[in-house]
């Protein structure tokens, strides 16, 4: 099932990047799970797909738990190094609810953290919570990662994320989870949700 579904948004995103124009790049990120991402196929399956459909390097990411990262150190490295000779990017998901250490993120070819949406939430209410959501955004700036803060529903959680270095957020405030139809006309250009405006999606101004 999971080989299925990473297959099919790779196909979609082949689909629009042939829709649009050749500048206009889009990116797709899939969830991986902890047992597929152990299958020692998964690194080869995903480039050989790359090649077969064209995809442009980099556009499509896939999504990894800590937790799953950690359960066998040496075997992700192999498999994550295999990924960016693809040109395959990888994040990792749920950030910061991990019992890792940190020295992992100097060691493995990580493109991108997704803080955990249980600390976006609260972050307007707590100190604690905001301070890590900062610290979280500031690692992955010093480390020349992307970071993505998950779970954003408020104005106001959307106001703290911009003093931040964090460009992307995703949660309901933007929009909830739409049928592929709506998907087509969202990335192709033909509505536009009600909060991009001049700036799109990035936060940073």
């Amino acid at each position: 099932m999971g080989q299925w579904v990473l297959r099919e948004a790779a196909l979609k995103l082949g689909e629009w990047t042939r829709a649009l124009p050749s500048d206009a790049l889009v990116f797709m990120n899939v969830n991986v799970s902890g047992r597929q991402f152990a299958s020692p196929e998964l690194a080869n399956d995903v480039a050989d797909m790359v090649e077969e459909l064209g995809l442009h390097p980099n556009t499509l990411h896939l999504e990894i738990t800590e937790t799953t990262l950690m359960t066998n150190l040496d075997d992700a490295s192999r498999a994550l190094f295999r990924l960016k000779e693809a040109f395959v990017g990888v994040h990792v998901d749920d950030f910061g609810t991990g019992y890792s250490s940190l020295a992992y993120l100097c060691r493995l070819p990580i493109d991108g953290l997704k803080i955990d949406r249980s600390f976006v939430t609260q972050m307007t209410r707590s100190t604690e919570n905001l301070e890590v959501v900062r610290a979280i955004a500031g690692l992955a700036d010093t480390l020349g990662m992307s970071v993505i803060a998950e779970g954003v529903e408020t104005p106001e959680q959307l106001a703290s994320l911009r003093s931040l270095p964090c460009r992307y957020a995703q949660g309901f405030l933007f929009g909830r989870a739409v049928a592929a139809e709506e998907a087509d006309r969202l990335v192709l250009g033909q509505t536009l949700p009600s909060w991009m405006g001049a700036e799109g999606a990035y936060l940073s101004r």
